[in-house]
């Protein structure tokens, strides 16, 4: 007998991924997924530095990015603070760059700048930003595959700290265009060290067989017996117009294993030997990257700061002392690791749907010898925002969380997808979270850790205008980037414009 069961709604949902855990407690906030001044208040509602979130709502909408400026602050100097103790001894100190790519606009760059960092950018719109936040060239790098002659032409007027070049092409063009200029370019050179990071595949940026930086394989060259790190650093060498500083790795992004970069570093580090043995050349700076993960969900572990430092100086110290060569002056590039829990996204509910999915028998579930077709609930809440202002999930099937932020609930808990308005069956923001039963339209949810690569990749699909982004302090609000209106995007629009 084929039999038809709905389970209770009250337990765990088998439609539930095995690393979600029903909570004991649905209001409570995980506390490595937010900012530090997040909390709920006395009325159950979630505030940032005690502003509540119906006041952000009132003020400046929704969707919006809502970013804690303290705790970006405190992230920030606690990069500096900890790898400047911990390679003390080493080089005297780290020059921290803070990847601009994660999020960047003038306020940030500023932000970045009394916390005694320096600039990652990525692009001629990147530099403008950091142009227009007055960050001194020095303090400056500019990374990218392709750069323009026009965006080396600007990073040279700037007089930035560093280019890092990714191609022998590139290196070529970029030595031409200083001596054009009857200039030097202060150049790094990004290698593939060939680490592979426990990471997305679309992510992970130090394996062979994708589109970022010089091979370290003997055979990536047709000069017999080099490498084209190796054939990029001779060529480097005899330009006139090149001033090589060192080099540069980037393994990948959301790591969490130490290995790693210890791994990265110690090939970096055999490379500069074997460059000094070959070509009597010392290159006095090495940069690591970053690529520090960030918790997004409940089983996410990132490392503090201080443990990353002291993990990535005992294998420079090591390996330099086996080396008998000088420590070069080491930099890393952290990005999400300190935007990215600065900040959540709010967002109203619209639509609410459940649907029933049917899911292997389990055992106890049938009265009889029969076959149980047992189904289970799963709920769609629908929100203002989606695939437009946090494309990572459709990107990388990445994991996020959410909470029922305009009020604390007592109702059970009930397994939710949370997703945009957009014309994507793909459009999810986040895949399985346990939400109060009693969700309804009108209410407000929080979607943290999104401060990297959500606003920076967000896009006008479907016409919808692009979130603002407030910035929180000392208990008073301040709009960094204002929101886009339907004015804006009209007014792009030439026929419309021409009217």
């Amino acid at each position: 007998m084929n039999t038809t069961k709905t389970v209770n709604t009250h337990q765990a949902s088998p439609l539930a991924p095995e690393w979600l855990q029903l909570p004991a407690d649905l209001n409570v906030l995980h506390s490595p997924m937010w900012a530090g001044d997040v909390e709920r208040n006395d009325d159950g509602e979630l505030a940032i530095n005690g502003i509540p979130v119906s006041r952000l709502r009132e003020e400046f909408g929704t969707p919006l990015f809502v970013m804690s400026e303290t705790d970006f602050r405190s992230r920030a100097r606690a990069f500096k603070d900890a790898f400047d103790d911990a390679f003390a001894d080493i080089c005297g100190g780290v020059d921290v760059y803070y990847a601009g790519k994660s999020f960047l606009c003038s306020a940030v760059a500023s932000w970045v700048a009394d916390e005694g960092l320096r600039l990652d950018t990525c692009s001629g719109g990147e530099l403008a930003v950091a142009a227009k936040a007055g960050i001194e060239g020095p303090h400056l790098g500019l990374h990218g595959n392709n750069k323009s002659d026009a965006e080396i032409n600007r990073a040279l007027d700037m007089k930035v700290g560093r280019i890092v070049v990714d191609s022998l092409a590139e290196l070529e063009r970029v030595a031409k265009i200083a001596s054009d200029r009857s200039g030097v370019a202060k150049v790094m050179l990004r290698l593939t060290p060939g680490v592979h990071a426990h990471t997305h595949e679309f992510i992970a940026t130090a394996h062979e067989d994708q589109k970022f930086g010089l091979s370290m394989a003997g055979d990536s060259t047709d000069e017999a017996g080099l490498s084209a790190a190796e054939e990029a650093v001779a060529a480097a060498t005899s330009y006139a117009s090149i001033e090589l500083l060192g080099v540069h790795c980037h393994i990948g992004s959301q790591i969490f294993e130490a290995d790693g970069f210890a791994l990265a570093a110690a090939k970096l580090l055999d490379f500069l030997a074997a460059m000094q043995a070959k070509y009597s050349i010392v290159l006095p700076e090495l940069d690591l990257g970053g690529g520090y993960g960030i918790a997004y969900t409940p089983v996410d572990s990132p490392r503090p700061p201080a443990e990353i430092a002291q993990a990535m100086a005992a294998v420079v110290r090591s390996k330099c002392a086996e080396l008998n060569i000088q420590a070069p002056r080491i930099s890393i590039e952290p990005g999400r690791a300190i935007v990215g829990p600065s900040t959540f996204t709010l967002y109203e509910v619209g639509t609410l749907k459940t649907v029933r999915v049917d899911s292997p028998t389990v055992s106890g579930d049938s009265a009889d010898s029969g076959t149980a077709n047992v189904t289970h609930p799963r709920r769609y809440v629908s929100v203002d925002g989606g695939m437009s202002d946090n494309a990572r999930p459709v990107l990388y099937d990445a994991d996020y969380s959410a909470i029922l932020a305009s009020r604390a609930s007592a109702a059970a808990p009930q397994l939710s997808r949370v997703v945009g308005k957009h014309c994507e069956s793909g459009d999810i923001v986040v895949r399985d979270v346990y939400l109060p039963e009693d969700v309804a339209a009108g209410d407000l949810l929080a979607v943290p850790g999104t401060g990297a690569y959500c606003w920076a990749l967000s896009s006008n699909y479907n016409y919808l205008a692009r979130p603002g982004v407030v910035a929180v302090r000392d208990g008073s609000t301040r709009l960094i980037v204002r929101g886009e209106t339907e004015e804006d995007l009209l007014n792009r629009d030439m026929g419309v414009a021409n009217d």
